[in-house]
């Protein structure tokens, strides 16, 4: 079994190596002052990956890969970064937040080095939702030391706050010739006080208060707003009741015709969860731990799900009228493992076309994403 295991790691090591000296250059340099326009100018297309959660094991391997001298996480993501950065914008979840880079924790209480702003921006990251049940695992302080590292690196955020401004503050992206916005919230901050004197430092999910935000995007300017939520049943491969029900609440709310939301992303619950296109609006109820260590279920079994996730991939085009929409006119998911022995990422269907023995954990991730018509609607696997 172990030989078997090996040698399945050392093939995916070799189709993230390959894929990492083929890649792409980033197409987004074009889009900075004074390059030409896309060729799509009425396009974009925008990538999101689930929860970045690295516990102890992940830290040692970015230990490693850094030859011992601090943490180098890039490696780790070569093989997510054609597609991340062949994107117009890429969005990232980040759970944890970052401790002092000589005493990270990997859990229960999880911190991380702030070498990972670095390797999100070097894959191609261009923002990342911070709302989740850890952003308060290191108080206020950590909220802060995450922030400031994200905005070294050129990765902008949202969901959480080191000033009540900031809170106020509308997160707006470029995407080609779109400008996009990006909230994010959370259910719970698991227990941790939000800090005394800061009730803005993290996002809480609250149905009138996502509208509300929202609204105030599309005020500032936003062609499209995007909506990051850290929900659900940890573990649970169907979304439960609050999932359903705020999904449905959210994606109905409309302002003078047209909806207040263009897209829901969901994290939280370690593994893939279904896409579904509610009220005209796509939905996707969890992504999946794109990366992370050993986890262990309910039954404290090690289950290899929480190391299983997809990509969300959706080309937006602009309305043909002013007040209109900007509409999905493609969607596709790109099934993902990260492989604990290599400690790498890896797009499955890239690694099944290099012989990797990996077609179970694809289609498994297939199935699921699928389980709720999301096919019927349109979205397709892709590479």
């Amino acid at each position: 079994m172990f030989a078997r295991r090996h040698q399945v790691a050392l093939v995916l090591t070799a189709v993230l190596a390959a894929a990492a000296d083929c890649q792409a250059h980033d197409h987004r340099s074009a889009a900075r002052p004074g390059a030409p326009a896309p060729a799509a100018d009425r396009d974009f297309t925008l990538v999101a990956t689930g929860d970045v959660l690295p516990h102890t094991s992940v830290l040692e391997r970015a230990r490693f890969d850094a030859g011992g001298n601090g943490y180098d996480f890039r490696p780790m993501l070569d093989g997510v970064k054609p597609l991340v950065s062949g994107a117009d914008l890429a969005l990232c979840h980040l759970e944890t937040a970052y401790g002092a880079s000589d005493d990270p924790t990997g859990r229960p209480l999880v911190t991380s080095p702030p070498e990972i702003a670095d390797a999100l921006a070097a894959t191609g990251y261009d923002g990342c939702s911070t709302a989740s049940d850890h952003s308060l695992d290191d108080g206020a302080a950590g909220v802060r030391r995450t922030l400031d590292a994200l905005d070294r690196a050129g990765v902008r955020h949202t969901g959480t706050a080191r000033t009540e401004a900031e809170a106020a503050s509308v997160t707006l992206l470029r995407a080609g010739p779109a400008k996009v916005a990006h909230l994010a919230y959370t259910y719970d901050t698991n227990g941790h006080p939000l800090p005394e004197g800061q009730p803005w430092a993290v996002n809480r999910i609250d149905e009138n208060r996502v509208v509300a935000d929202a609204r105030t995007a599309r005020a500032a300017g936003a062609d499209v707003v995007v909506v990051s939520l850290h929900w659900g049943t940890e573990w649970q491969d169907a979304p439960d009741d609050f999932q359903f029900t705020l999904a449905r609440a959210l994606t109905a709310s409309r302002t003078d015709g047209r909806p207040d939301i263009d897209l829901l992303l969901g994290a939280h619950a370690h593994v893939p969860q279904a896409y579904e296109k509610v009220n005209g609006t796509w939905v996707v109820y969890g992504l999946g731990d794109q990366v992370a260590g050993d986890l262990y279920n309910r039954q404290g079994l090690r289950d290899p799900r929480g190391n299983q996730s997809s990509a969300a991939r959706f080309t937006f085009t602009a309305p043909t009228h002013p007040k209109g929409r900007w509409e999905v006119k493609k969607a596709a998911f790109v099934p993902q493992l990260f492989d604990i022995d290599a400690g790498r990422v890896v797009n499955l269907n890239k690694a099944l076309a290099q012989g990797a023995d990996v077609r179970g954990v694809r289609d498994r991730i297939r199935d699921v994403v699928l389980s709720r018509g999301a096919a019927e609607d349109g979205l397709a696997m892709g590479e």
